[in-house]
């Protein structure tokens, strides 16, 4: 198994169907509970232990999804408000070294966790048919991303980063 991608890379290529939009939606909405369940099983030592060789640790990972699900929350609200906006990437290596991650508590990472999750649900239940296929464009990639594979992506990329958080609980 390659501990990089404990589930495997995200199928970029596939086109989502909105008949799965809510499977997805329920791993969104899941994620939270998930990490808190399993960090109440992680020592202290095992929080700041990386999940691989150049990995992060379980800390970190949860700050990380704070981050980067805030700016999917961003960009999912631009595509509902503008035409096809190009969004503004950011480097999460960069994002994670700035310091604020180790001033801040695992509580409250997890609390911030929780917290873009809620509103990002809320999101969803306004959500029609239609939605699902407005798009944002990255700028480093050009893809065109449809709101329901934004949705595929990021609910992988929730249970990607769960199973490090797993990958530290079992070899520990």
């Amino acid at each position: 198994m390659d501990k990089r991608y404990p589930i495997g890379n995200f199928d970029y290529d596939k086109n989502f169907s909105v008949s799965e939009a809510e499977g997805f939606i329920n791993d969104i909405k899941e994620l939270p509970s998930k990490v808190r369940a399993l960090v109440a099983q992680l020592s202290k030592e095992q929080l700041h232990t990386p999940y691989r060789e150049g990995g992060w640790t379980p800390f970190q990972v949860i700050h990380h999804m704070g981050d980067s699900h805030m700016n999917s929350l961003i960009r999912f609200k631009l595509a509902l408000t503008e035409d096809n906006p190009t969004i503004r990437p950011y480097n999460e290596s960069a994002w994670t070294a700035l310091g604020d991650y180790d001033l801040m508590s695992i509580e409250q990472g997890l609390n911030f966790l929780d917290a873009v999750h809620a509103k990002w649900i809320k999101i969803f239940e306004v959500f029609n048919e239609e939605d699902w296929n407005r798009t944002f464009q990255h700028p480093e990639s050009g893809i065109n991303y449809t709101l329901i594979n934004a949705l595929a992506m990021y609910a992988w990329h929730g249970n990607h980063h769960l199973a490090h958080i797993e990958l530290v609980k079992n070899n520990s």
